[in-house]
């Protein structure tokens, strides 16, 4: 009874926070019907594409065909993932330890009731240690102070540790005076994963969660993720990256090109026991991480090599589509363009050098293939580039990917039923669709390409911090300089084929379809030069700030107005009066390796 009695004061205090509500159902019989109808029209296409009928010359024709045989089959792959994933993986199991996550007696012992962040932590009938990592590499202090400070004050006994790889003491004290430990090394030899590495050698903690500077935890954190650990098998619990900073094109496109795929593709992986880490807002076991020498050091994409070796032990991994932390999408060309080279190079790296579909590799059929699908998946980024070349080739050369015989509207009529359709997949699943994703899906084709290459070449990707001022380049166009040589090649030729077509006094598929290449590659042109502008005008007021600094000093202590900033509602919550004004640690506390 006395059990009993302190599950129910455990549920009692933490229902002032309501659990998140998850997404959709996944299985729901509409989505269901859309993918199967968006299946029809893939196999349609497909079988119009390779009707010996319709094959037209063969450079142009073999371009088409290996673009859309890549698109094809990640189509296909895609929605073979999205259909199982409607599964709860919250069971009987996690709702009982849910319950029984807090130490009521401990609580009431200790009279911490209102202080959630001291309140023990059970699993299995024992109190267990967790330890909160944020990984810090010269991000923004205020961005720091926000993320560490949730992570204090996340509901459940647990060490929170700020990781600064980037050896600030003005980091080190902001740890101190929000009541966290620091840590940092003499060098950053592993980058991210061997900063965690280094911080696993003097935490003790059973289970440990990794956060981005960048990403602010919500207070129910662990009390959604730790009750999965029950079940000895689990190694990791992930949970999605959303964002709040959907300020810019570039912000908006990543971010919504990252919902579909923790929404809908991470979920269906649950049912092959191959959804995969993604570096933040995730919890691991220690026994797990330490049966395989700690986070793997050998790649910038140190999540998913993880997560494969995890896999490849027989440990279970578990993904929940419960936001329970807000970050920051790249804002910026520079940002995207580095993000994106780093985990394309990861997934190239397994393709080439740790295959899935190698019989050496100790997994199932399914998580082979769920695997292969991640290490290909940055193949269908180069595809554009391949598709861009088409149209040119009829204009200069007159050389047609069909026959003759098939008309525009005809090959229209495929092509709409095979991309179309799954538009109408993500609008309908979505709520909404941006276009800025497909934007950013067609031209970002020369970033895949130097992944590609990279990997093949043996290059080293340096890290790169997502957002991180102190790094930032002053021109978007350092970074696109491919992209802006096509668009200039496109709209020259443009005007050749609009030149030709008055002579004939017809409209091409060609014209048509190189037209609207080059004016989606003038908007991300256009973006990236009003990004320039936003930039220099930065600068500008930051020389007039300092200079104004330095003819008057007696205004030297005047803050300049802070810029608006993202941060969510719980965080603008009062602290209770025992955290209001938080303790600085000792300085025994502070570790310095």
């Amino acid at each position: 009874m006395a059990k009993s009695r302190d599950r129910r004061s455990a549920d009692e205090w933490t229902s002032t926070t309501a659990r998140p509500d998850d997404t959709q159902s996944f299985g729901s019989p509409s989505l269901v019907v859309l993918v199967l109808i968006a299946l029809a029209g893939v196999v349609a296409y497909a079988a119009f594409l390779f009707n010996p009928e319709n094959r037209g010359d063969p450079l142009p024709y073999a371009l088409v065909v290996t673009a859309e045989v890549i698109l094809i089959t990640q189509a296909l792959l895609s929605m073979w993932t999205i259909l199982p994933g409607g599964q709860d993986q919250r069971n009987f199991t996690f709702h009982q330890a849910r319950r029984a996550l807090y130490s009521t007696s401990q609580v009431r012992r200790d009279a911490v009731e209102g202080v959630p962040s001291r309140w023990a932590i059970m699993l299995g009938n024992r109190q267990v240690a967790v330890d909160i990592f944020v990984t810090v590499y010269g991000e923004d202090l205020d961005v720091i102070e926000r993320t560490v400070r949730a992570a204090v004050a996340m509901r459940g006994q647990h060490v929170t540790w700020v990781l600064d790889d980037g050896r600030s003491d003005e980091v080190q004290a902001l740890a101190g005076s929000l009541g966290a430990h620091y840590l940092r090394r003499p060098d950053n030899t592993g980058a991210k994963a061997g900063n965690v590495n280094h911080a696993l050698t003097v935490a003790t903690g059973e289970y440990f969660a990794i956060f981005d500077a960048d990403f602010v935890p919500k207070p129910e954190f662990l009390q959604e993720t730790l009750p999965f650990f029950t079940d000895s098998r689990v190694a990791f619990v992930q949970t999605p990256q959303v964002y709040g900073n959907l300020r810019t094109l570039v912000a908006r496109g990543a971010a919504f090109m990252q919902s579909v795929f923790y929404r809908f593709v991470q979920p269906g992986r649950n049912a092959f026991n191959a959804a995969f880490c993604v570096g933040t807002n995730v919890v691991f076991r220690r026994a797990a991480t330490d049966q395989i020498g700690g986070m793997y050091t050998g790649s910038k994409s140190e999540d998913v090599w993880t997560s494969i070796l995890l896999h490849e032990r027989g440990w279970r991994s578990i993904y929940i589509p419960t936001p329970l932390a807000v970050g920051n999408a790249p804002e910026s060309i520079e940002d995207y363009t580095k993000q994106q080279l780093r985990w394309a190079t990861g997934g190239f790296e397994i393709l080439l050098t740790h295959n899935p579909l190698d019989p050496r590799r100790k997994l199932t059929f399914d998580q082979r293939l769920q695997y292969f699908v991640t290490a290909t998946h940055y193949l269908g980024g180069i595809v554009p580039l391949l598709l861009l070349a088409v149209p040119p080739l009829e204009i200069y050369f007159d050389l047609r990917p069909v026959n003759l015989s098939v008309t525009w509207d005809t090959w229209l009529l495929f092509y709409l039923g095979f991309y179309g359709l799954q538009i109408l997949l993500a609008f309908n699943t979505m709520g909404s669709f941006r276009p800025e994703t497909l934007l950013l899906a067609s031209v970002s084709f020369p970033i895949y390409l130097r992944a590609l290459i990279n990997v093949l070449e043996g290059r080293d990707q340096k890290w790169h911090v997502t957002g991180a001022r102190k790094t930032r380049a002053l021109s978007p166009f350092n970074f696109i300089v491919p992209q802006v040589l096509t668009f200039v090649f496109l709209v020259l030729t443009s005007f050749v084929a609009i030149y030709k077509d008055v002579g004939n006094m017809t409209l091409t598929l060609a014209t048509a379809w190189n037209v609207t290449n080059a004016i989606v590659l003038g908007i991300f042109v256009a973006a990236a030069w009003r990004e320039e502008r936003r930039i220099r005008a930065s600068v500008r007021i930051e020389r007039r700030l300092e200079r104004a600094m330095r003819l008057a000093p007696a205004r030297r202590g005047t803050a300049p107005t802070p810029v608006p900033v993202y941060e969510p509602d719980w965080l603008s919550e009062p602290a209770p009066a025992s955290q209001s004004r938080p303790t600085p640690i000792p300085a025994e506390r502070s570790v310095v390796r």
